[in-house]
């Protein structure tokens, strides 16, 4: 027993030999006659009982922290590195060697909130190589230019990754441009500056992460190490010690939440449709149909045609995602090209009356003049959001006031309950489902970070809009404006002449109109018509003609 416990202690130490002598052969990290307080600190700590030597793989995203050793960044090389931690995401990707128990290592690390001297810089991007000695669990890393080597590996993960799509998606789409990420790397003159002064070498050890956070089949993995940078020219360091703790992300649970976003927009869409069916089954008349802005509908149909053609390019950047999010399009898709066009088409044909016999030609030029403005304001709005950037939210709040063109309408026409109460609030919620998870939930897919007080603030103005329209709904479309400003209005109820020969005889239901009763029985038309009141205010719901004559009537 004794001469086998000593072979194979033997053999293990020529093992760890050989594997750290062939390890820093494939490339030189630093002079081994220089010994860092980080190599001290990762090879004096004490090595993690792994039992057998099996090997992990490490390959995955990692989110994290990183801060600063000291408590600010000691360094005179590089000043702008201000703030004194932040988040960090970290990619790795893995390959076998012929040596045993190593394994090639690519990637790329990305330090967010780095700068605060500017406000389009607010991170760095650094690739990375290097070995992952798996006997050990310990990384090692340097940065990787790109000049040397093939990162065919990574770029192929980093394609094949949602959980990195989607952030480009979201980065791109919510918080920075692509104009705004080219101009930052050029203005990032202190990332191009380090990378060529400075080796960058990233000391780590793999272990385990916690049964809390490891959850199904699939192992999870936390990388806890320090980051060096000694200057080219051996003249002091960079920047002050980096200490990293990143843990591996469930991309499961990643993908499992922007499938069920997907579901909840495809809901949300399901919903919207039953509400445009009923507030069109409201508004089927002429007289209906009119009483309805058209700025309003269209302003919404825009809004859904954006949203249709942002989850269908998430679709195609994200492939193993397409049908999540191409499911979500095409219900935006049928909400705004079936549903919300038709109705505004509707509305068009309704406030122009007069045109139904001027002639197909006439109708056709003024109903591709209408689908042009339509599209012209649809592209317009791409390209000032595409240089509005930085004001999404602000934008964003602007849209979401779609109820405004009805309120005025309503006000100015003098129109009764042109909007079914449901359609207001079915309408007012379903809207605010996608924003409020985008900017509101703190862990959502696209890791936009979340603002209370914009969510609030946007719940506020889209729920006093929504009572505004319910207050005329139930009051009036004028109750809330002062008397003196209205303008003088036609009294349908005004005081008979009965010296004026009229016809007794309401020609809506037939029957005779009894003049002996009080005045609110009967209404009057500008026309002298005379009617019962339920039969003239039905038949105003339908035209506002006068049944006899024709005239237009005002509102009542």
């Amino acid at each position: 027993m004794k001469k086998s416990n000593l072979g194979l202690g033997f053999f293990l130490c020529l093992l760890s030999i050989l594997v750290t002598q062939q390890a820093n052969g494939l490339r030189p990290i630093r002079d081994t006659s220089r010994s860092s307080w980080g190599e001290q600190w990762l090879f004096g700590k004490k090595e993690v009982s792994s039992g057998p030597f099996s090997p992990w793989n490490i390959t995955g995203t990692y989110r994290g922290t990183w801060k600063f050793q000291d408590t600010v960044n000691s360094s005179s090389k590089f000043p702008d590195f201000r703030n004194q931690n932040g988040n960090s995401v970290i990619e790795l990707v893995t390959s076998p060697t012929k040596i045993t128990g190593v394994h090639y290592v690519q990637g790329a690390v990305v330090f967010h909130d780095v700068f605060d001297n500017e406000h389009n810089v607010g991170g760095a991007q650094i690739k990375v190589e290097g070995v992952y000695i798996w006997p050990f669990r310990q990384l090692r890393l340097v940065a990787n230019s790109g000049k040397n080597g093939d990162s065919g590996l990574e770029d192929d993960y980093l394609l094949s990754n949602p959980y990195h799509l989607l952030g480009i998606f979201s980065s791109q789409v919510l918080q920075e441009s692509p104009r705004d990420r080219i101009m930052s790397k050029q203005k990032a003159s202190p990332i191009h500056e380090m990378e060529k002064h400075c080796n960058i070498e990233i000391a780590a050890q793999i272990s385990r992460a916690s049964s809390t956070q490891n959850s199904g089949d699939k192992d999870y993995f936390h990388i806890e190490g320090f980051m060096e940078s000694p200057a080219v020219d051996d003249d002091g360091d960079c920047f002050s010690p980096l200490l990293l703790n990143a843990t591996s992300i469930n991309v499961e649970v990643y993908y499992n939440k922007a499938v069920n976003y997907t579901l909840m927009v495809t809901f949300v869409s399901f919903l919207q449709v039953l509400l445009l069916i009923r507030q069109m089954e409201h508004s089927n008349t002429q007289s209906g149909a009119a009483k309805v802005s058209i700025v309003m509908i269209g302003q919404q149909a825009i809004m859904d045609s954006y949203l249709c053609l942002l989850h269908l390019t998430a679709g195609i950047l994200v492939e193993s995602l397409f049908n999540a999010f191409a499911t979500a399009a095409f219900f935006k898709f049928v909400v705004f090209s079936i549903f919300e066009m038709r109705y505004l088409l509707a509305i068009w044909k309704a406030t122009r009356p007069s045109n139904s016999g001027e002639g197909w030609e006439t109708m056709r030029r003024e109903l591709s003049f209408l689908y042009s403005r339509f599209y012209g304001i649809l592209l317009g709005g791409i390209l000032i959001m595409y240089e509005l950037h930085n004001y999404m939210r602000w934008i964003l709040l602007v849209m979401y006031s779609f109820w405004i063109p009805q309120i005025v309408a309503n006000v100015v026409r003098d129109s009764r309950k042109p909007l079914h109460p449901y359609y207001i609030l079915g309408m007012t919620v379903t809207r605010l489902a996608i924003p409020l998870y985008v900017f509101g939930c703190p862990k959502n897919f696209m890791r936009v970070e979340a603002s209370k007080a914009w969510c609030i603030g946007l719940c506020a103005f889209i729920g006093f809009q929504a009572a505004v329209l319910l207050l005329q709904h139930y009051f009036g479309s004028r109750c809330f404006v002062p008397r003196k400003m209205l303008p003088e209005k036609y009294n349908y109820y005004r005081r008979l002449d009965h010296d004026v020969n009229r016809s007794r005889d309401c020609v809506i239901c037939m029957a005779t109109i009894d003049l002996r009763r009080r005045t609110n029985d009967c209404m009057v038309t500008p026309c002298e018509h005379l009617f019962h009141s339920g039969c003239l205010q039905r038949w105003m719901d339908i035209k506002m003609e006068c049944p006899t004559c024709r005239r237009t009537l005002p509102p009542a």
